[in-house]
């Protein structure tokens, strides 16, 4: 056999063995003509924002000749002129929670508010204004502070207002006013010839189990029972026979918290000392980014360093009835609150918000008088901005008679038209064949 070739090893690949390949090397061993081309620029590819494209839009409108109609349909034909939309997107809208800053001048610590607050605030009181989508709500007609009889005197009306508070907790408004009603009609008087009813008198009077029966639909009613039972004598012995006027004195009864005394003051007294932070207030609050904060308590210190004060009273009816009718715990309305709509909350559903947006961008019907003729103008908003117009003209009686001599041309072109082709299976391919 012959002796076998000597082949060499592999070349090795370093580095410097492959810098003659590097781009844009003078020194490169190619020529001009394997030389790359220079890249476009990446402004010579986009289109100008001005270029405009032309469009012919028809709209054909078609009725039978009716001879006792004194209308006639114009068919008319509109060359529409459209913008192809290249311009830059919108800026996004920047959101920034409250936050500590400090003063250049002074040197003073202080909470800036969040950005847009105003506007979102002033967006969810046109909401909760009448004929707004967040009108009516529960606490509008049932709420802790409308709940005392207004026939009653106002040291009753006072106790009733702490009442209610108290058996609200974890509880509906709705279920809450039942219950006060049945307390208010029910409650046995404590002597007789004593007017029945909820004052404090009865309820210190009143045995447990029949207080328990009559506040049985509220949540937690048996600890809310022993603690209308606690309370009562605390009244009578400490405070004469009233509620206490003050914070402190508030949160001292037992089943009484921060939101419940604040809310009291406000109610009761007509002083406002504090914010009253709920479930609800301390829900939105956090979902539009304007803090976050674990529990309600937190959200109220949050909320009253930079809210202003005149506000501490109504922003907690504005936000329970928000949530109770449109940002809902489940199943939030995006697509009906302006918030979602007008881009100022974060937490709207993209979804929702493009459904609410199509529903007041639909068709819409306008009626002009001009010399007793009437036109309708029908607008359809399409994604170029094409707008199509059908126009009815009224006119005499006198012209049916030319009515009639209208061909309708449409009704012969279908005739002529042949029939669509109906797609076959396979399986009907295959008998054919065969």
């Amino acid at each position: 056999m012959p002796p076998r070739p000597v082949v060499s090893p592999p070349r090795r690949i370093t580095r410097s063995s492959l810098a003659r390949f590097r781009y844009g090397d003078n020194n490169s061993t190619s020529g001009k003509e394997n030389s790359t081309p220079p890249a476009t620029d990446i402004e010579d590819v986009i289109p100008d924002a001005t270029t405009t494209t032309r469009k012919r839009k028809r709209t054909t409108v078609v009725k039978a000749p009716v001879a006792s109609s004194p209308r006639h349909t114009i068919k008319t034909e509109e060359e529409v002129e459209t913008k192809k939309a290249t311009t830059p997107s919108a800026t996004k809208r920047q959101r920034k929670p409250a936050r500590k800053t400090v003063d250049a001048n002074t040197g003073e610590a202080k909470v800036s508010a969040p950005s847009d607050w105003e506007e979102m605030y002033n967006a969810v009181k046109a909401m909760r204004a009448a004929g707004g989508v967040a009108a009516n709500a529960a606490v509008d007609t049932m709420g802790c502070e409308r709940l005392a009889e207004a026939s009653a005197s106002p040291r009753v009306q006072r106790f009733q207002t702490l009442v209610a508070l108290m058996l609200s907790s974890q509880t509906k408004d709705t279920t809450n006013a039942v219950a006060m009603k049945r307390l208010q009609t029910e409650l046995p008087p404590h002597t007789p010839g004593a007017p029945a009813g909820l004052n404090l008198e009865n309820v210190l009077a009143v045995d447990a189990d029949v207080l328990n029966k009559l506040i049985w639909a509220v949540g937690f009613h048996n600890n809310k029972t022993k603690y209308l039972k606690q309370a009562a004598p605390m009244l009578r012995d400490r405070w004469g026979g009233d509620i206490p006027g003050t914070y402190e004195g508030l949160v001292a009864l037992p089943g009484v918290g921060p939101k419940m005394a604040h809310l009291c003051l406000s109610a009761a007294w007509g002083r406002t000392e504090g914010i009253g932070v709920d479930v609800h207030v301390h829900r939105l609050t956090n979902l539009w980014g304007w803090h976050a904060t674990k529990n309600p308590e937190d959200t109220r210190a949050a909320l009253q360093s930079w809210l202003p004060r005149d506000r501490w009273r109504e922003i907690n009816w504005l936000l329970v009835g928000f949530g109770q009718t449109v940002c809902l715990p489940v199943g939030r309305r995006c697509g009906d609150c302006a918030l979602g709509l007008g881009g100022l909350c974060r937490a709207a559903e993209r979804k929702k918000v493009l459904e609410g947006r199509k529903v007041r961008e639909s068709a819409q019907v306008e009626k002009v008088e001009d010399d007793g003729a009437v036109v309708e103008v029908e607008e359809k908003r399409e994604e170029e901005e094409v707008v199509e117009k059908n126009v009815v003209v009224n006119e005499s009686t006198g012209s049916s008679e030319k009515e009639t001599e209208t061909p309708v041309k449409l009704e012969e072109e279908l005739e002529h038209t042949p029939p669509l082709k109906q797609p076959t299976s396979k399986k009907q391919r295959k008998t054919k064949k065969a």
